[in-house]
């Protein structure tokens, strides 16, 4: 080192043209007259040396070894006799190579990575990667990559990407800032054009949705050309975009908007606001509708939202129709889902729903009763074919042809979604109910004018009286208001008339209440209802509760004096206790002996029948009490012949459980019709000698047993695709396959009508049509 310090000392002098100096101490920085440091000696170095600069490579573990990556793809590790004071960092660079048993560094010293781009910039390959948008910079921003000789200096760097090339940030600003709408909110004040254009592309995309066409909208690449007819070339980024803008748009003040004839292909006929509504009325209140057209979409097609008191009024009718602008596709669904035969008369199919759609979109037709009734009833007509309601295959019909109900609660959140009506009313129909009698007890309800029973919402036109003098008097609101106090218990009839609907008013709405007495034990009290059917069930329950309060030393008396009870408490035994059995027998003669329809309004009609019921209730009770115990005796033989069977006919006993089953449940005399429950004795008689004949000709039983089981399970898929609702009709079929079982198990017993299976036949066509 001494014989390299003079040669420095010299080689200094010679190029000063001095003596030589003393070679200067460390200092902070270098200059002609303060000593060089650390730094400014190695970036001297560093300059002669850029071919010997090592990255050190990150070692496996458990190797101890550091191996460095160097220029041109060389590695080398560090020499076993280069003694260093500290371990060296990551980058290095060496005095030299040696290659002996490895290619090893020798006079190694510590560097910085940046001290490359200060003495090699000139020799760095540079490269700008991924080119992005970024909406907080406002402008487009890439990763930059550095390396010498191969060896990567840095990566990922942060830069403009306008520096490198202005044309390409221009147009990327374009596309991703105008274009796909990604600008920062601050742009919106600045920029004018942009909220302006965004609403009018949402307004053309609702067309497409609604139309069910990708065709509408002009592509991105014209939008794109729009903006880049206009905007500058040297605008490459949001602060020069708002500067250019504020001064152009002076001379021009709809400078960059957009029109609807330049988002439009073309003119999407027959998509106007009465076709595809904003708003569809369901369950009495205006429900908000939207459209998306994204096939595999939960939401795709038409999607109206609910709110969760509106819940139990919406009708599975009215849910069927959709919208106007929709009813031509479903019905040409629908008639595509029929067989060939009657389906051949309506082609082309395109055509004949078009035509339907026409007549079934008349403000008298549509959404009036079932859509799928209404182009039964007009298949029929025009093919003369005996279509039947079963032949529509609505599995066929694709799934946007069917309204998404998305249920909301009062403060807008959604609580399900879903095109099954009954599943959503299964699951939040309690909900509902709750909350639609509370808000019947907050809002101040008018009284309406009586209506047919079982009217929903969806069918009453009725918002208002049709005329002033139909409009109910003061004094009734006031009486209706007071029968909505949940906590007023009731022991008579002291609240006045009692409606048969009820107004309630609700931001300038109005839902259609259903008010009924319930029993509330030793009271009653007075519930509004959102569905009428359970209104009229928990009335009649009430008011036979009223009535029970009115005659209670009656009660008393008939408590006592019911013949033949503990006879029938032991055939009743496997079912329920005597006081059940009890409390049937008496809710039952209360019924036939106080509420025959129609059931009393006033507090007049209500003390009127029970007067006119008191002289009759207790020959009712024991008319009531005789047949009881003739069912209970009857149901005890039948019982004791199907244990006595069970081995031998293990099918046909399990036949004939079931059939006692579905007759005598816990509450078999409240449950079933008072016309129904007198033929019981002989339905029970008729299983008993079924078990008689059995063992003579078990095959004929196992023929009837088919037939039987056959129609029976006709019956019951079409209650549960009613939702368990049956009408008069339902109920009228369904003793008739009670009927049948007499004829064909116990013709002795004989039936009240001739009935048969050809029989059968003629009454589930008269049910469905």
């Amino acid at each position: 080192w001494r014989d390299i310090h003079a040669q420095l000392r010299a080689v200094a002098g010679e190029q000063h043209g001095q003596t030589p100096v003393q070679l200067p101490a460390r200092s902070s920085a270098p200059s002609p007259s303060r000593p060089a440091d650390y730094e400014a000696l190695h970036k001297s170095l560093l300059a002669g040396l850029l071919g010997n600069v090592g990255c050190k490579i990150e070692a496996e573990a458990g190797d101890k070894s550091a191996e460095y990556l160097g220029a041109r793809g060389i590695k080398f590790y560090r020499h076993p006799g280069a003694h260093l004071s500290k371990r060296p960092g990551r980058w290095i660079v060496c005095a030299e190579l040696v290659e002996t048993t490895r290619l090893f560094g020798r006079g190694i010293a510590a560097i910085e990575p940046q001290w490359l781009e200060e003495v090699a910039g000139h020799l760095l390959k540079k490269q700008v990667l991924d080119p992005h948008w970024e909406k907080k910079a406002g402008e487009i921003i890439a990763l930059e990559r550095a390396a010498l000789y191969g060896l990567p200096v840095y990566t990922g760097r942060r830069t403009r990407y306008a520096l490198t090339d202005p044309a390409g940030a221009r147009e990327l600003m374009i596309r991703e800032a105008l274009v796909a709408g990604d600008w920062p909110e601050d742009w919106a004040r600045a920029l004018p054009f942009l909220p302006a254009n965004r609403k009018l592309i949402a307004q053309v995309e609702a067309i497409e949705h609604k139309s069910r066409r990708q065709d509408v909208l002009v592509d991105d690449e014209l939008i794109f050309a729009f903006y880049d007819r206009q905007i500058p070339d040297h605008v490459v980024n949001g602060r020069e975009l708002q500067t250019w803008y504020c001064d152009a748009a002076r001379a021009e003040a709809k400078l960059l908007h957009l029109t609807r004839e330049e988002l439009m292909r073309h003119e999407a006929a027959g998509i106007t606001t009465a076709a595809f509504p904003r708003v569809v009325r369901l369950g009495g209140v205006d429900c908000s509708a939207s459209y998306l057209h994204e096939p595999g979409d939960a939401r795709d097609g038409l999607t109206v939202t609910v709110p969760l008191f509106a819940l139990n009024q919406v009708s599975d009718e009215r849910v069927e129709w959709l919208v106007p602008g929709m009813l031509k596709e479903k019905i040409q669904a629908l008639l595509k889902s029929l067989p060939q035969k009657p389906r051949s008369r309506f082609v082309p199919l395109p055509d004949s729903a078009a035509r339907l759609a026409q007549e079934l979109s008349a403000p008298d037709a549509f959404g009036h009763g079932s859509l799928t009734d209404a182009l039964l009833a007009r298949a029929r007509a025009e093919t003369g074919l005996d279509i039947k309601r079963t032949d529509f295959k609505l599995d066929m019909v694709p799934a946007h042809l069917f309204m998404v109900l998305r249920v909301t609660d009062e403060h807008g959140r959604q609580l399900g979604a879903g095109r099954n009506l009954a599943a959503l009313k299964a699951q939040w129909g309690p909900q509902a109910r709750g909350a639609f009698q509370a808000l019947a007890a907050l809002k101040t309800p008018v009284r309406h004018e009586p209506t047919k029973t079982g009217a929903g919402p969806d069918q009453q036109q009725a918002a208002q009286p049709a005329s002033p003098a139909a409009a109910p008097a003061a004094d009734a609101n006031t009486s209706a208001g007071e029968a909505l106090n949940a906590d007023a218990r009731y022991t008579g009839w002291t609240f006045g008339a009692l409606p048969e609907l009820l107004e309630i008013r609700r931001k300038g709405q109005t839902l259609i209440g259903f008010p009924a007495l319930v029993d509330d034990g030793g009271a009653v009290r007075i519930e509004v209802f959102d569905e009428p059917e359970l209104a009229a069930a928990r009335h009649r329950v009430g008011l036979r509760r009223l009535v029970a309060l009115q005659i209670r030393d009656a009660l008393k008396s008939l408590d006592k004096n019911i013949p033949d009870l503990q006879k029938m408490a032991i055939a009743y035994m496997t079912l329920g206790a005597a006081e059940e059995l009890r409390g049937q027998i008496i809710d039952l003669a209360i019924d036939r002996a106080f509420l025959q329809e129609p059931l009393p309004q006033d507090a007049a009609a209500f003390a009127e029948r029970v007067q006119q019921g008191r002289g009759r209730l207790t020959l009712i009770a024991q008319e009531i009490a005789r047949l009881a115990h003739a069912i209970l005796t009857e149901y005890a033989a039948a019982q004791r012949k199907l244990k006595d069977d069970k081995g031998h006919h293990p099918d046909a006993v399990q036949d004939a459980q079931q059939q006692l089953q579905r007759l005598i449940g816990k509450r078999f005399l409240l449950d079933a019709p008072w016309a129904a429950l007198q033929h019981f004795p002989r339905y029970l008689k008729a299983v008993q000698l079924r078990m008689d004949k059995l063992r003579a000709d078990p095959a004929r039983d196992a023929r009837h047993m088919q037939d039987a089981r056959a129609q029976e399970q006709r019956y019951w898929r079409l209650v549960a695709d009613r939702k368990g609702q049956a009408d008069a009709r339902m109920q009228d079929l369904r003793w008739l396959l009670e009927e049948l079982r007499v004829s064909l198990f116990a013709q002795e017993l004989r039936t009240p009508q001739p009935v048969s299976l050809k029989r059968l036949d003629k009454a589930w066509a008269q049910l469905m049509q």
